[in-house]
This record gives structure tokens, C-alpha cells and sequence, in this order.
């Protein structure tokens, strides 16, 4: 900054007001103003942010820890991250978490020890408790996004009405038909295990048992869902359709569909959760709920560095963000009974 001043003949705590756009008790020209930054651009001038904490400034950092990075709807989800920060002058600091609770909690402190504004927590994070109290401690503001509905928690949760969108995609299978509609899932809590919930509702009210051997629980994988469909077809030969949790499985389902011989939708349809970039792209293309991905993040957002700031007193904020179906050619009307 002292650099700048002396290049562009003014004091520095000049430089500093105009760099900060902060007022002053003595207007500044916009000729001033215009050489100022010219001149900062050209040295590569660019703020610390460790040194703006220490006065108290904004660092403009925004951290971001992400529960499995290998999945591609939470790539989606860090693009639209990135995206809405640059929008407001921010820059993004990404950790990937997915192992332990203890790898969570050192990436925690690596946020911190950056000085970033706020933290994101991307993924469902609800069963980490030392992490929660660590967060709920710490200096930055802190939101979770798709973190489930549970509402006893210390901080700011956006996420997707779960239930609406398995709501969706179950009418839709049984307008076409289908009675015998498994369910493949992933063993984790949060958005997870509310679908379901979801789903186990939906299949009582249609006077299925979905005990019955219609429920699978694999990894969030395309290789889990090749492995699910062997145990659907072994122990519920008489499924038609099969709504998976995620597209991820449902990519799987698919695939291991056209190695066995069966074509998709006549002889089962597939309905995933998510919609990918690749959900469009399969073959057949795939019908899944879709995620408000953009407008998820972005009300996370201005809830860490926006004017909408929850003041820390009665119960978090939690936002549930509406989905919609998306019907593509992996459904069909049924052909057996």
C-alpha cells in the first residue's frame, strides 16, 4: 500500500480509503480515485486477509467444507458456490472432509487460522458432534447446506423439502402404473434418511409393506447401484420401478439394467434425485427430482455474508427449497403386474 501511495504521490491512508471504498473527512477526486487504482492494478496490489481481520475488515474469504467430493451432485453444488461468492467479491477456501470427524475438525482449523468470514458445511455433517460444538464456538459465522430437517441446531441450515420431492416422483411412478416400487438409499443421516421416510409413507399409504425386502441401503455410488439391482431382483422379483436416492445410484441401476438384458423403462423404470449433468445425458436419458442447487447456495450464502444475519438468539433459521420433477424416458407405464 505504501507502494501505491508513493507512486501516486498521496498518503497511504488515502490509498487505504480508496482501496476500501471507506468514507472521509476530506473528499477524494475522482481523478485521484481512477490514478489510485490504476496504479494498484498495475504493482498488483491486492489486500491481505489475514491483516484485514486484524482490523477488523472483512477478509472476503468464504470457507467451504464438503462432505464427499467425488460425488457429482456436490461438484455442482461448489461450482454454484464459487459462482455466487465471485458475484459478491468473494473468494472461495474448499476442504474436502469425508474420511473422520477428526479430519473435519483439523479443516476446521485451517478455515479459521485463514481468518474466512463464514464457513459453509456442504453435506450432512449432523453426526459429527465434536465438529458441531467446534463450529458453534468458533468466530465465523457458519450455515449448512442440505443438512436434513432436524431443527436443533446452532447455526443457519438451507436445504430441499425431501419429502415433496420423493412425493413427486413416487405419484408419478404410480400414475403410471407401478405397485411394486423398491427403493435403494444410502446409509447416512440428513437428507437420506428423510426420503426414506418419504418413501416408506408413501408405499403404507399404497398398502405395500415396504419391509418387505423393497428397501436397499448401499454407498452413494454408480458401482452400489450395478451391486443393489442383483438383491432387488433376487428378493422382490415382482418390482417394476425403483426410486433411488441419488442420481449416482441411479446411473448404476441403469447400467446394470443393460447388462442384464433388461430394457429401460419396459421392463423397469428408474427415477433418481438430484439431476446431475449426467441424468440428461444417459441413455435413457434419466427422470429424477431436481435440486434448486443455485438457489439453495445462494440463500446459504446471504445468510454468511449478506444483509440476512440470524443474531444468534431463539431457534436457527431453516429454509427448505422446493424441488420439481423432471420426467425424461427412463419411466414408462407398467408392463406387468
Amino acid at each position: 500500500m505504501s507502494d501505491v501511495a508513493a507512486a501516486a504521490g498521496v498518503a497511504q491512508s488515502t490509498v487505504s480509503r480508496i482501496l476500501n471504498d471507506a468514507p472521509a473527512p476530506i473528499s477524494v477526486s475522482a481523478e485521484t480515485r481512477e490514478r489510485v487504482q490504476a496504479i494498484a492494478r498495475d504493482l498488483g496490489y491486492s489486500p491481505h486477509p489475514i491483516a484485514r481481520a486484524l482490523r477488523g475488515a472483512p477478509t472476503m474469504l468464504l470457507g467451504a467444507i464438503v462432505r464427499d467430493i467425488t460425488d457429482p451432485f456436490f461438484a455442482g453444488a461448489i461450482e454454484a458456490l464459487s459462482v455466487e461468492c465471485k458475484a459478491r467479491g468473494y473468494s472461495v477456501v474448499l476442504g474436502h472432509a469425508r474420511a473422520t470427524e477428526d479430519e473435519a475438525l483439523a479443516m476446521t482449523a485451517v478455515l479459521e487460522a485463514r481468518q474466512c468470514d463464514a464457513i459453509v458445511l456442504l453435506g450432512d455433517f449432523t453426526a459429527e458432534h465434536r465438529l458441531v460444538a467446534d463450529l458453534r464456538d468458533g468466530r465465523a459465522r457458519v450455515v449448512g447446506l442440505w443438512h436434513g430437517s432436524e431443527r436443533d441446531r446452532p447455526f443457519v441450515t438451507v436445504g430441499v423439502d425431501n419429502h415433496f420431492g420423493v412425493q413427486l416422483a413416487m405419484t408419478h411412478l404410480t400414475s403410471l402404473g407401478h405397485r411394486h416400487i423398491a427403493y435403494v438409499g444410502v446409509r447416512s443421516l440428513g437428507d437420506m434418511q428423510e426420503r426414506e421416510s418419504a418413501y416408506a409413507r408413501f408405499m403404507r399409504a399404497q398398502g405395500v409393506d415396504p419391509e418387505a425386502g423393497y428397501i436397499h441401503k448401499v454407498e452413494n455410488s454408480v458401482g452400489s447401484g450395478v451391486q443393489a439391482l442383483a438383491g432387488i431382483l433376487e428378493r422382490t422379483p415382482d418390482v417394476t420401478a425403483i426410486f433411488a436416492a441419488t442420481d449416482n445410484i441411479a446411473m448404476g441401476l441403469l447400467h446394470a439394467a443393460y447388462e442384464r438384458g433388461l430394457r429401460i423403462p419396459d421392463d423397469l423404470s428408474v427415477v433418481g434425485f438430484d439431476d446431475i449433468p449426467m441424468a440428461a445425458a444417459s441413455v435413457p436419458t434419466l427422470t429424477t427430482v431436481q435440486m434448486p442447487i443455485a438457489e439453495i447456495v445462494a440463500r446459504g450464502v446471504e445468510y454468511c455474508i449478506g444483509e440476512e444475519v440470524w443474531s444468534g438468539e431463539g431457534p436457527a433459521p431453516h429454509e427448505l427449497l422446493t424441488p420439481r420433477l423432471i420426467v425424461r424416458r427412463s419411466t414408462g407405464a407398467v408392463s406387468r403386474s
